[in-house]
C-alpha cells in the first residue's frame, strides 16, 4: 500500500509540515510513503487546446500538447493507493498551483472520457487509455489558512478528485493557522487524517468519507449558486434543488433523479459529455460561415498583443 503526499505550499512550510505528519500517520498504519512538492516541479498551465480530447476521442490515447513535469507527477499520482494534498489557502480558496494541476486533470483525466475513449479505440483497433485511469483510488485533502477567510477551500480541493472520480476520505480546513506548528490539537486531526486514508486504501471497494458533513447530503460541499427562481445548485457536484428551514436548520433538498447530473456519477459525466458534444458541433459549424471569419478578423486587427521586452 502506498501513500504519497503532496504540498502545495513554501519549502519547510506549514504545508509541507502538515502534508508530512498526515503521512507519519498513514506509515503507522503500514503504508509506504513518498512526498512531493508542487513548487519542485515544473508545472505549465493549461491553455485549454482541446488536443488531450482530439487524441483521446479518436483512438490515439491519451496526450498532452504540453512538456513539463506533470506527466512524471500524474504517473506518481496514478501508482499511488491514496493521496494526501496539503493546499495553501489564497484569497478564500486552495492556491493557483493546486488549480493548474486541476486544471491538467479535465479533461484528459475525466473517468467519464476515459470510458467512451477505451470503447472507441476497442471499436477502432486504436489505442486504448492507460487502465491505471479506471483504478479506484482514495484522496484527503488538507487546507491551510491564516484567517477564517476560507469559505472556498474544501470545494476547491475536491474539484481534483471528481474528475477521476477518486474517492474522498477527509476535507479539513484549517482556519486561523499560520502557527498550526504548535498546536497540538490540530496536528493530532492532521495525524488522524493520514491514518484514516491508510485505513482507507486498505479496504478501497468499502472506503467512505468520514470528513465535515457539509451541506450537500450527496458531496458534502457546503457550497451553493443561488438562482433567480428561488433554486440552488451545488457549486461542487452541481445537483439542483432548494434550501429549506427544518428544525431551525438549513438543509438542502432535492429530487432524487437530479443524483443522475451529479458531476462525481457517471451518469452525470455522460450528460455533460452529450452538452459538450452538442455545443463543440454547433461551433464547427459556426466556424465554416463567413460571418464568423470575418467577425474573427475584426478582433485580430483591433489591436497588437504587448508582450514584455527580453
Amino acid at each position: 500500500m502506498k501513500i504519497l503526499g503532496i504540498s502545495a505550499g513554501t519549502k519547510n512550510g506549514n504545508n509541507d509540515a502538515m502534508c508530512k505528519e498526515a503521512l507519519m500517520g498513514a506509515k503507522e498504519m503500514g503504508a509506504e510513503v513518498e512526498f512531493i512538492r508542487l513548487h519542485d516541479l515544473d508545472l505549465k498551465h493549461c491553455t485549454g487546446c482541446i488536443a488531450c480530447v482530439k487524441a483521446l476521442m479518436s483512438g490515439k490515447g491519451n496526450l498532452c500538447a504540453l512538456k513539463d513535469d506533470f506527466e512524471w507527477l500524474k504517473d506518481k499520482m496514478f501508482d499511488a493507493d491514496g493521496i494526501i494534498v496539503a493546499v495553501p489557502i489564497f484569497e478564500n480558496g486552495a492556491a493557483g498551483i493546486f488549480h493548474t494541476v486541476v486544471d491538467r486533470f479535465g479533461p484528459r483525466m475525466d473517468y467519464g472520457n476515459n470510458v467512451v475513449a477505451k470503447k472507441i479505440a476497442e471499436e477502432t483497433g486504436g489505442k486504448e487509455p492507460d487502465p491505471r485511469h479506471f483504478k479506484k483510488k482514495v484522496i484527503s485533502y488538507i487546507s491551510i489558512g491564516g484567517s477564517d477567510w476560507v469559505t472556498r477551500a474544501q470545494c476547491d480541493c475536491e474539484m481534483l478528485s471528481m474528475t477521476p472520480m477518486w474517492t474522498t476520505i477527509d476535507n479539513e480546513v484549517f482556519p486561523w493557522s499560520k502557527n498550526i506548528i504548535m498546536e497540538d490539537e490540530k496536528i493530532k486531526r492532521v495525524h488522524e487524517i493520514g491514518k484514516n486514508l491508510a485505513l482507507a486504501a486498505k479496504d478501497i471497494e468499502n472506503a467512505q468519507y468520514q470528513g465535515d458533513k457539509g451541506m450537500c447530503p450527496h458531496c458534502h460541499s457546503r457550497n451553493f449558486y443561488f438562482h433567480n427562481d428561488g433554486t440552488v445548485s451545488c457549486c461542487l457536484c452541481g445537483i439542483k434543488g432548494k434550501m429549506e428551514i427544518e428544525n431551525n436548520e438549513m438543509k438542502f433538498i432535492f429530487p432524487k433523479e437530479q443524483l443522475e447530473h451529479a458531476h462525481n456519477t457517471l451518469s452525470g459525466k455522460f450528460l455533460h459529455m452529450d452538452d459538450i458534444k452538442t455545443n463543440e458541433g454547433k461551433l464547427m459549424e459556426t466556424k465554416k460561415s463567413d460571418e464568423y471569419k470575418t467577425r474573427v478578423e475584426k478582433y485580430k486587427n483591433f489591436i497588437e498583443i504587448s508582450k514584455p521586452i527580453k
